[in-house]
């Protein structure tokens, strides 16, 4: 899985170039890799400033684990982690 989002490099050099998107892909990567991602998605289900197709969006790319190391390697390699 994780060769076939290193092919989509448009879509990782499109997160890296939207400074919220970045935050919240690196904020989900490290959640999930402590075991606290359902919580941060349980409190974005709650948060009344979130529409509904963005909590959608956000908790389908969530549940994606391999997509969200992806992103941070990228990130990582690429220079554009603060």
């Amino acid at each position: 899985m994780l060769g076939l989002w290193h092919e989509d490099l448009e879509s990782l050099e499109a997160i890296s170039q939207n400074d919220d998107a970045k935050r919240i892909f690196l904020r989900m990567a490290a959640l999930s890799q402590n075991g606290r991602l359902p919580e941060f998605l349980t409190e974005l289900n709650y948060d009344p400033e979130v529409d509904e197709d963005t909590k959608g969006t956000i908790t389908e790319l969530a549940s994606d684990e391999s997509f969200l190391l992806v992103v941070e390697d990228y990130l990582r390699r690429t220079r554009h982690f603060h």
